[in-house]
């Protein structure tokens, strides 16, 4: 059949755990947590095997390690994610250009008007899902439905490593029987609140008068309202602002303190350098993007003194910035972009400083290694420099001091930790 519009959302399955998972086959099949510290960190993934115990993504690891005592606990390697991430996009890109990415391991596609050239969309997230697997070696889901927000909570049924499709005209019959808190926006007080007017599933907000709802629940009523019903008019929007370069993720559970949130303002920041240099385009501004629970969106903007496509010097920018919002509220995306753009080798104001030149050779050299290799062949200097990135922030960027560090915090009967000989 032809769809008059076809979004295509593709998950990757619990892909930090999953890419650590296909590196090291010995963690096949086990339960493993990718993480920060034992005592004071917080699970960044968990992979399938681990969750039957309880173990989900932004937990504290403390709590982690006392439902799964056994898990096999890994320190994140975000050059081994980001590389595998511009893998799996560069599969997206074989289909369509209209790819809009939510995170490292989750986009929107339109395939509207791709189904002249390669036919049913239902077909060609099969095809998608099954290259991401033969290729790459990882699992991926999706979701197929005619608007963005039906296509996500199909991609969620359709876990792990499966499809599911809304065909056209029935997206109000899939929705109706699913609890109230699948709708976005929905968090915790909300649902309460949905509750007690009546309101438990997404077809009892659909079926409600739209004055009812929006006296009761002001203008969220309306949003609500028009999600249940299935109307949900945006389009897919590709990540190529001509102004500026960035990368966001939406994470699956909301984080909060800047230990949570730092690592993916890391894979954010080498994901935008990379692409600077692939575009011949440097950043006279750095913006940090940060959209709390309650979707109240705000931004924190720095001016550098040199333009840069450096992913480490936007990194270190953003977390700077990072520090000067609330992070005692939870937070449910992060976002890093570089602005102002100019040409790389663009003539700079007569008394602008020069940028340091070694940066550049390195990046370049770094890029064509990475593009033979991937990103994973070479780890830049403050990522094995242990005082680059503190325990405070997360990051355990020599592996094996963290791995020595985290044995040496816990009981050896409480958690087994992956080592280097293993």
């Amino acid at each position: 059949m032809s769809w008059e519009r076809a979004i295509i959302h593709l998950d990757m399955d619990a892909f930090y755990a999953s890419v650590e998972q296909r590196d090291n086959p010995a963690l096949k099949g086990k339960p493993v947590i990718v993480g920060g510290h034992p005592q004071r960190g917080v699970v960044l993934a968990a992979s399938y095997e681990v969750r039957p115990f309880g173990v989900r993504s932004a937990m504290p690891m403390g709590r982690a390690i006392k439902l799964a005592p056994k898990a096999i606990v890994v320190p994140p390697r975000f050059e081994a994610y980001v590389d595998a991430s511009e893998a799996v996009f560069r599969i997206f890109e074989r289909y369509t250009p209209l790819i809009e990415p939510l995170s490292l391991d989750e986009a929107f596609l339109d395939v509207t008007g791709s189904q002249a050239l390669f036919g049913d969309p239902i077909l060609l997230a099969q095809r998608i899902r099954a290259e991401i697997r033969d290729e790459l070696h990882l699992p991926a889901s999706a979701g197929i439905a005619e608007v963005k927000f039906v296509a996500k909570i199909a991609s969620d049924s359709g876990k792990p490593a499966g499809q599911k499709v809304v065909l056209p005209g029935t997206s109000k019959e899939f929705l109706a029987p699913l609890p109230v808190s699948r709708l976005w926006g929905v968090g915790p007080k909300t649902e309460e609140q949905l509750l007690r007017l009546g309101l438990k599933t997404i077809g009892d907000v659909a079926a409600k008068d739209l004055e009812w709802l929006t006296r009761h629940l002001g203008s969220s009523g309306q949003h609500f309202w028009e999600l249940s019903n299935a109307i949900d008019p945006r389009s897919v929007v590709p990540d190529r602002d001509a102004k500026s370069i960035g990368a966001q993720d939406t994470f699956e559970e909301d984080l909060r303190g800047e230990e949570a949130l730092s690592p993916h303002l890391h894979g954010q920041a080498l994901r935008v350098g990379r692409r600077l240099r692939k575009s011949g385009l440097k950043g006279r501004c750095v913006q940090l993007t940060v959209k709390y629970d309650d979707f109240q969106s705000i931004t924190r903007r720095k001016t550098l003194e040199v333009p840069t496509d450096d992913g480490q010097v936007l990194y270190r920018e953003a977390r700077g910035l990072l520090s000067k919002v609330d992070l005692s509220r939870k937070i449910r995306l992060t976002g890093v972009s570089a602005q102002e753009l100019v040409g790389a080798g663009e003539q700079l104001g007569l008394f602008a400083p020069e940028a340091p030149p070694k940066n550049d050779k390195l990046n370049q050299a770094l890029d064509k290694i990475a593009a033979k290799f991937g990103t994973k062949a070479v780890v830049t200097a403050d990522l094995a420099d242990g005082d680059a990135f503190s325990q405070r922030d997360g990051f355990y960027s020599e592996e094996k001091q963290a791995r020595a560090k985290a044995a040496q915090a816990l009981p050896k009967d409480a958690v087994r930790v992956v080592r280097d000989d293993e």
